[in-house]
């Protein structure tokens, strides 16, 4: 057996079961504690209410048991089970330029995953959220957004993966340093994807309205000119056409930056509780982590390339993993299949960086505008999500990019001078 097949499966069979264990520990301490709520929480939040939480919690956490082994198969199905190569063999029979059969057979194994992926997404969608109180998609939005998310696959994701494919070419003609030159242009990618998705893509799923709430706006445009933060505009977004979790984000680089609130987060809270939700964001603005994590993301995938440069050119990179036929797609393909297996453990490290940007984001809004509302704004938020009031440490140390609640609370209520049970 290669080398290489047997780390894969030890690498496979160790993050499965790990993930696994800590869903585990996750089912088992929300269930101990769904019977009580936190002290910090106990006048905010009723019992019926923490136990709904808990109960979506469970659910969510049961249905990724199964969703963890099932994606294992199928990962192993792609490689080692053969379906790749059965594919690749399928696509370089065919009389075409080599550029176009590469082409081809990546695009395909996406199309194929993604139909992998869509029976998860219905029994999400139209089962847990939809039991939850969640779900407002009808069955012929989610066919639509379907289709539109496959048409512009097509129409983006085409000439980007026909550009690559062309930058490297055929592995017996290899440029040197084609990682570099990948880098580049999916860093340019990434870029205008950042100024295109606001102004021509989201629109396509949702409405968009500006602000209309003058008392809203005035606080808003106040808290933004001192700040300094130049924006296109502010936006209310139709999101309750298909969830009903409430959020807001802003999106966008330089000057060209809109800021959107979900309709259902308007609904939900007071305009002392939005500017204080909204000050948070500028805080993640203020502090530059939107440039920190491009810059973080943008070194992994210069350094994943570089990996990919030499295991381009191994041929046990190819045999270990199922393919008997190596081309560049295969390469690209069986990298992007096997490289979260292997840097799954670095996902602590992640979760911990996200965290320190979201205390520095809530501090900052702390000091910016009331701390209280902030803090009201989020138990409303933790009640709405039905988010669990009480994860597992360990659970949350691997998978969550925010704070859990209680600590979330006890930090804002901390620096703002505040009890817990405020």
């Amino acid at each position: 057996m290669n080398t290489l097949t047997v780390i894969f499966l030890l690498f496979l069979i160790t993050s499965i079961g790990v993930q696994f264990w800590l869903l585990t520990r996750q089912k088992k301490f929300v269930q101990t504690h769904q019977q009580t709520v936190p002290i910090a929480f106990v006048e905010k939040i009723t019992l019926h209410d923490h136990q709904t939480a808990a109960a979506y919690t469970l659910s969510k956490t049961n249905f990724a048991q199964k969703t963890l082994i099932i994606e294992a198969l199928i990962l192993l199905i792609w490689t080692l089970g053969g379906l790749l190569d059965t594919l690749n063999q399928f696509w370089q029979a065919q009389p075409w330029p080599p550029l176009w059969i590469e082409v081809a057979t990546l695009l395909s194994v996406i199309l194929l995953s993604s139909l992998f992926d869509l029976p998860a997404n219905l029994y999400s969608t139209f089962r847990i959220e939809a039991q939850f109180g969640f779900n407002r998609t009808t069955f012929p939005l989610f066919l639509t957004d379907l289709f539109k998310s496959f048409a512009l696959l097509l129409l983006i994701g085409t000439p980007l993966i026909t550009l690559i494919l062309w930058l490297i070419g055929p592995l017996t003609e290899l440029p040197p340093f084609w990682w570099l030159q990948v880098w580049g242009i999916w860093i340019g990618f990434s870029l205008l994807m950042m100024w295109i998705y606001p102004n021509f893509i989201a629109p396509l799923f949702n409405q968009f309205k500006p602000l209309e709430n003058e008392n809203l706006k005035n606080r808003i445009d106040n808290l933004l000119q001192r700040n300094g933060f130049s924006n296109q505009g502010i936006f209310v977004m139709d999101g309750s056409k298909r969830s009903g979790h409430g959020n807001a984000y802003f999106t966008g680089l330089g000057n060209h930056k809109r800021i959107v609130f979900f309709d259902t987060l308007l609904d939900t809270l007071t305009p002392e509780e939005i500017e204080a939700v909204l000050a948070h964001e500028v805080g993640h603005f203020k502090h530059q982590h939107i440039k920190k994590r491009l810059v973080l993301a943008g070194l992994i995938t210069l350094l994943g390339l570089a990996l990919l440069g030499w295991l381009i050119e191994q041929s046990w990179f190819y045999t270990g993993l199922g393919i008997t036929q190596p081309s560049t797609a295969t390469a690209l393909i069986l990298f992007m299949l096997i490289a979260p297996t292997f840097t799954f453990f670095l996902s602590p490290v992640m979760a911990w960086l996200s965290r320190t940007h979201e205390f520095e984001a809530d501090t900052f809004a702390a000091q910016q505008t009331d701390g209280k509302a902030l803090i009201q704004a989020l138990v409303k938020l933790y009640k709405e999500n039905a988010n669990t009031l009480t994860p597992d440490p360990l659970y949350s140390a691997f998978y969550d990019s925010h704070p859990p609640a209680p600590v979330r609370i006890a930090h804002l209520s901390n620096i703002s001078g505040l009890s817990e049970t405020t």
